[in-house]
């Protein structure tokens, strides 16, 4: 195990984070993000327990908002990241930080996986079920040649099975564990079994990653994913398993986006910010020179 950094401790504690939907999104973007895992990974900062980072989408920010206990899963995770490109629209209009970019967790783990192969880190891929995980296996050994795979599994074990994995892998001791159970399984995977691997370096909850890893799912193409309708594309591809999902999940999650995102303030200052950008230079000279009506004792967002 690598030694701990002096400064390997405030690598997550220290980053930014704007209210999204009533959640703590961390404001960076995809290499930033890449790049924090991967100091991460190499340092081990908590040690004998994992680091735990997840991702938010508007299932998330829904299921986070009417269930209590997933609520208080999600509130143990070092850092959120905004897999979602509504999250970064809002961000722009109600948060306090907009969001530089969407990271999507299909495109972040090539971006770490160049890394750890620069650095020499190991990864372990668990979740799925049993051929598509092993084709993840074998693509990301194809696509990042001298990856460190140190070992796989599918997601559907119980019982001993599921213990004795648990025991395997942390036995193995991999930098990045990438859980791929979905939600909300991968959240209670971590709430019940993170503290049982103390010499994994950090757990990236992923979804549906090795569904698109193995080549069974297609990503939207890139104007969808840029207008936020990634979704769209997905219950076209599985129409059975995720259209009342989306159907009941993305008007809440919108209304939170609107409703619970930063402060009454925040939210002005957000509009004004759009507002201006969008006046021509002689307005924006005259509003400036309009004075301020409100007394200087006296809060802004009275």
């Amino acid at each position: 195990m690598a030694p701990v950094a002096p400064h390997s401790r405030d690598l997550v504690r220290d980053v930014t984070a704007t209210k999204l939907g009533g959640m703590p999104i961390a404001v960076l973007g995809m290499q930033e993000m890449a790049d924090l895992m991967l100091s991460a990974a190499e340092s081990h900062p908590r040690p004998n327990l994992p680091l735990f980072l997840t991702s938010a989408n508007g299932e998330v920010l829904s299921r986070y908002a009417r269930d209590r206990d997933f609520a208080r899963m999600l509130a143990q995770a070092d850092l959120i990241n905004a897999d979602g490109q509504p999250m970064v629209v809002a961000s722009r209009f109600f948060g306090e930080h907009p969001l530089p970019e969407r990271v999507a967790t299909t495109d972040l783990f090539h971006s770490v996986a160049r890394g750890a192969v620069k650095r020499n880190l190991s990864f372990y891929l668990f979740g799925a079920n049993e051929e598509e995980n092993r084709l993840a296996v074998e693509n990301v050994r194809r696509l990042h040649p001298g990856i460190r795979i140190v070992g796989h599994s599918h997601g559907y074990l119980e019982g001993e099975a599921l213990r004795e994995k648990i025991r395997e892998i942390d036995a193995l001791a991999p930098d990045i564990l990438w859980l791929a159970l979905g939600v909300p399984r991968e959240q209670v995977f971590v709430y019940e079994f993170g503290p049982l691997l103390t010499n994994v370096g950090l757990i990236k909850t992923s979804g549906g990653l090795f569904n698109f890893l193995s080549g069974s799912r297609s990503r939207a193409p890139d104007w969808m994913q840029r207008f936020g309708l990634e979704w769209a594309w997905r219950i076209k591809e599985e129409p059975a398993r995720l259209f009342w999902r989306y159907f009941t999940t993305n008007p809440h999650a919108m209304l939170l986006l609107v409703s619970r995102s930063g402060t009454v303030a925040q939210m002005r200052a957000g509009f004004r910010r759009r507002l201006a950008q969008r006046m021509p230079l002689w307005a924006r000279r005259a509003a400036d020179a309009v004075p301020n009506p409100i007394a200087p004792d006296l809060p802004t967002d009275a």
